[in-house]
């Protein structure tokens, strides 16, 4: 049965007609995104947090380079935080080609150090001539393959085909416009007359492709600053059986926290896939502060162990998912520019439900007795953080709020 309250949160955004195909690792993903863009006859955009100069960039590169010698406009927007080492012979090849190469807020590094650390441009977009996209967590670099060891990443993506594509494609064309003036503003303050993600719920002229509903559920330091955290919301709050979120980094607010610990008291079945082999290892340390307050309202948490996993995806009784680029962290809720789709579909809700009961195989259940024992300090300590959690986005928009640049490189 269809979450009826999740689908009333801005109804007419929702966009029917879409086939939504779930992509696991990069195994999945870059086969999908390379043959799309050896495909393209028009246009190509990519956003990427990470671009990396290893297998995978390059063959990226020789895909892009070869789709703009035919003629095809070739977009690409790469974070300068997440993106920052790539080679001149890397960046003159694409412009040699055509490719279209910016990036989010290059910063400086000062004495090796990069001071760009907020407001990145997260986001993991594919959009080709307006008859796929892809939207996810994944980047394009080699820890996204298996073969990369024991550091490679758990991660997911979704391939789009339907009417939903022209509004990603909108969005996508905006975010990565061609005046770098008017995109230092538009992709943070977009205007009134401009097309909004949540705004474009009619897609005509593209034939149905499937049964699914989807909606693209952005957050940006303007306008939609909470619409990510939106969705999640309604949806556990309207959850009748269960609630299952895998997130890498996880740290939400007070109120998301509330939720979560309210629909297991009324008996929904919420289970937390969390990070055991975190990249990051204070990612684990922050998530475990408030492990307690989640068990002691019967929340479910585990503990992936395979290796560091990335996802961010998660799921509400049989026809609501979501994936995206969004952590459940400050950054992400609060900072960072991102892109999730929110899926209205059983098929898809199912299949995601399969892959992530396959991942907790390998995953630990968290038990009270293995955070120790709950003294008086681990007390004080846990009820700080949560109250503080409490607070954050209201705090948190005090932090430097410049409007950040998108430079072409490239001769």
């Amino acid at each position: 049965m269809k979450n009826t309250s999740a689908r009333g949160l801005a109804r007419s955004r929702w966009v029917p007609g879409n086939r939504v195909s779930l992509l696991e690792n990069g195994e999945e993903f870059f086969p999908r995104v390379f043959e799309a863009v050896r495909r393209a006859q028009r246009e190509v955009i990519i956003e990427t947090f990470i671009l990396y100069e290893d297998k995978v960039g390059t063959e990226l590169h020789a895909c892009l380079c070869s789709a703009a010698r035919r003629g095809v406009r070739v977009d690409v927007l790469i974070d300068g935080f997440g993106s920052p080492n790539l080679s001149e012979a890397f960046i003159d090849g694409m412009a040699s080609a055509g490719v279209r190469l910016r990036v989010f807020d290059p910063g400086h590094s000062i004495l090796g150090q990069r001071l760009n650390l907020l407001r990145r441009m997260h986001r993991k977009i594919v959009v080709v001539d307006d008859a796929c996209a892809f939207v996810g967590g994944i980047n394009f670099s080699a820890d996204q393959l298996l073969d990369f060891g024991d550091t490679a990443k758990q991660d997911y993506a979704v391939e789009l085909n339907g009417p939903i594509v022209q509004v990603i494609r909108r969005f996508a064309a905006h975010a990565i416009a061609a005046d770098k003036k008017a995109q230092s503003v538009r992709s943070l303050r977009p205007g009134p007359s401009e097309p909004q993600p949540e705004s474009a719920g009619r897609a005509g002229g593209h034939a149905r492709a499937g049964e699914a509903e989807v909606c693209l559920v952005t957050r940006d330091n303007w306008r939609h600053t909470n619409n990510i955290e939106r969705h999640y919301r309604v949806a556990i709050r309207s959850a009748r059986h269960r609630v299952v979120i895998a997130n890498a980094y996880f740290f939400p607010g007070y109120r998301l926290i509330q939720d979560m610990r309210n629909a297991s008291r009324r008996g929904v079945d919420v289970r937390l896939i969390l990070q055991g082999e975190p990249d990051i290892p204070i990612v684990r340390v922050a998530a475990r502060m408030l492990y307690h307050h989640l068990l002691l309202a019967g929340v479910s948490i585990f503990e992936y162990c395979e290796r560091p996993m990335h996802a961010k995806v998660a799921l509400t009784d049989d026809c609501w998912s979501t994936v995206g680029s969004s952590n459940l962290d400050p950054l992400s809720l609060a900072l960072n520019l991102e892109a999730n789709v929110v899926v209205h579909d059983q098929a898809f809700n199912r299949a995601l439900s399969e892959r992530l009961e396959r991942m907790s195989s390998h995953c630990k259940r968290i038990e009270a007795a293995d955070l120790g024992k709950w003294s008086s300090w681990r007390l004080v300590r846990s009820l700080v953080v949560f109250h503080l959690l409490r607070w954050y986005p209201s705090w948190i928009a005090w932090l430097p709020h410049h409007a950040p640049r998108v430079t072409p490189l490239g001769h």
